[in-house]
């Protein structure tokens, strides 16, 4: 056989050899590593590691290698956090060591290079970002001022939903378009001219980056072929279109209002973030660009759609398969609404059993059972291993709420389990951080909770559901699929009828 030097065979070869030199004459760390299944060469843990759910892969390993185990990725190391109490030590007693993010191909694409909350590294801009959305953008008083948005959003959702009375209809698909409205709403203040262009460029971004691992990122030294890829190219593309919008959106709105230089009840986001970028109110060392912004809505329009979406999928799930459950929701939502002509935010504040419901479903479903990953800024000891500088930490939430020492019959939908033991998810918790904790939280869970919580409200109380296909409830497939997210992997289809309140 020969070979010429463009034979696909002999690349291969090349790589090969080139990884088993740097394999070879790599120098052995003294370092007390947790512990962790036995690596190869070159690849590491990978073949390990290749299932379609790696939540449940690492759970399994971390099963038999502990709660805080090391898995080499490739060329990089991870630590995998899988309990409360490992999580409270490394997140919180650890938490500045560990509070810059992994940034890998795709999220530096999507986020302007690290623009933005969810992957800005620590420091001043990270904590100024923090400080806009907690106090200004995501603030539970704003997230109110937005309740009447929300409504009117909700009676087109409802109306949507009577459209399709008798018929099967895609639970995700109706509840994706409620919220593309509202954010774009709470966004930029009004209907958006681009809007439709826009979730069409938000759908296409999440289906392209539904792997958010790449061979570049396992491999740091093949950083060079990540040039080629057709999928980040398309990547570029996409977010070169978003770019366009958002500029025309922001040069509009800079020509044809003043911008205030003091906050207002009735603002939306944008505004928000103009005053910042004019005015720096907070006196910050650098004020807000146009790239900011930008990064700021494109990370909002994803967050607030594409998890919130998944949550209340997963939640109508669980309640349907759950007779009780479902019978006191419906209870509930019709004695609190009892008479009205729609639900409100306010209503909402009041369904205690049906919130509860949401917190379970999240326990058992959250939106990302694996963490975005953080990565350590310096060595730390735990339990006298060593968490090594620069490796990835990976909190594998899903089962840290799956523990069965903390969670009796962890697999079971239990509403009530918080009547007899409350406990909150925004992160205080250690052993329910479906939406993270410490100084890499989400900001924006009110806003996102409050959206499900509404959507699920007015779907009990407007209509009764059955399963489509004459499925009864026990029989709904609950497989899971796993991409940006861990979603259904056969989309929950319902069949609505009027409720007769």
């Amino acid at each position: 056989m020969e070979f010429s030097f463009s034979s696909p065979l002999l690349y291969i070869v090349y790589f090969l050899l080139f990884f088993l030199v740097r394999y070879l004459l790599k120098p052995k760390s003294n370092k007390k590593l947790p512990p962790g299944p036995r690596t190869l060469p070159i690849i590491g843990n990978l073949h390990q590691l290749m299932g379609p759910l790696p939540h449940r892969t690492l759970k399994e390993l971390s099963d038999r290698h502990g709660p805080l185990m090391h898995v080499k990725m490739g060329e990089r190391s991870a630590i995998i956090v899988s309990n409360a109490r490992m999580a409270k030590i490394v997140l919180h007693n650890h938490g500045l060591a560990v509070a810059d993010r992994s940034v890998n191909t795709v999220a530096s694409i999507m986020t302007y290079n690290s623009l933005g909350v969810t992957f800005a590294q620590y420091g001043d801009y990270l904590t100024k970002l923090r400080q806009i959305y907690t106090l200004e953008l995501l603030s539970p008083k704003k997230v109110r001022s937005f309740y009447g948005c929300f409504e009117e959003e909700l009676d087109v959702f409802v109306e949507s939903i009577k459209s399709s009375v008798g018929q099967p209809m895609v639970m995700y698909e109706k509840c994706s378009k409620y919220l593309y409205a509202t954010i774009c709403r709470t966004i930029f203040g009004s209907v958006c001219k681009e809007r439709e262009k826009m979730i069409k460029i938000v759908k296409k971004t999440s289906l392209l980056s539904g792997t958010p691992l790449r061979l570049e990122d396992l491999f740091p030294s093949m950083s060079v072929f990540a040039r080629f890829s057709k999928t980040l190219k398309q990547l570029r593309g996409l977010l070169q279109e978003m770019d366009d919008i958002l500029e025309d959106i922001i040069t509009e709105r800079e020509k044809t209002t003043e911008i205030s230089t003091e906050s207002k009840d009735d603002e939306d986001m944008l505004s928000v973030l103009l005053r910042h970028k004019w005015h720096n109110p907070s006196g910050a060392k650098f004020r807000i660009t146009n790239a900011d912004i930008k990064a700021i809505i494109f990370e909002l329009i994803l967050a607030a759609t594409l998890s919130v979406a998944d949550v209340a999928e997963w939640a109508m799930v669980e309640i349907l398969r759950d007779p009780k459950s479902l019978k006191k929701v419906y209870e509930e939502v019709r004695e609190v609404c009892k008479e009205k002509k729609k639900v409100t935010g306010h209503d909402v504040e009041k369904l205690e059993f049906m919130r509860l419901c949401l917190k379970e479903s999240t326990r058992i479903h959250p939106a990302a059972p694996l963490l975005v990953p953080r990565e350590c800024r310096e060595d730390f000891e735990v339990d006298g291993y060593t968490v090594p500088k620069g490796a990835w930490v990976l909190t594998n939430c899903w089962a840290v709420q799956m523990d069965p020492e903390v969670w009796p019959e962890p697999e079971k939908f239990d509403p009530e389990r918080y009547i007899r033991n409350p406990m909150d998810f925004y992160g205080s918790s250690f052993e329910l951080i479906p939406f993270g904790t410490g100084r890499r939280g989400c900001p924006g869970i009110l806003y996102g909770v409050t959206n499900a919580e509404l959507m699920l409200a007015a779907m009990f109380y407007h209509f009764d559901w059955e399963i489509a296909d004459g499925k009864k409830p026990e029989e709904i497939d609950m497989t899971e699929d796993f991409g940006a997210g861990c979603i259904m992997k056969y989309p929950l289809k319902l069949v609505p009828h009027l409720a007769k309140n």
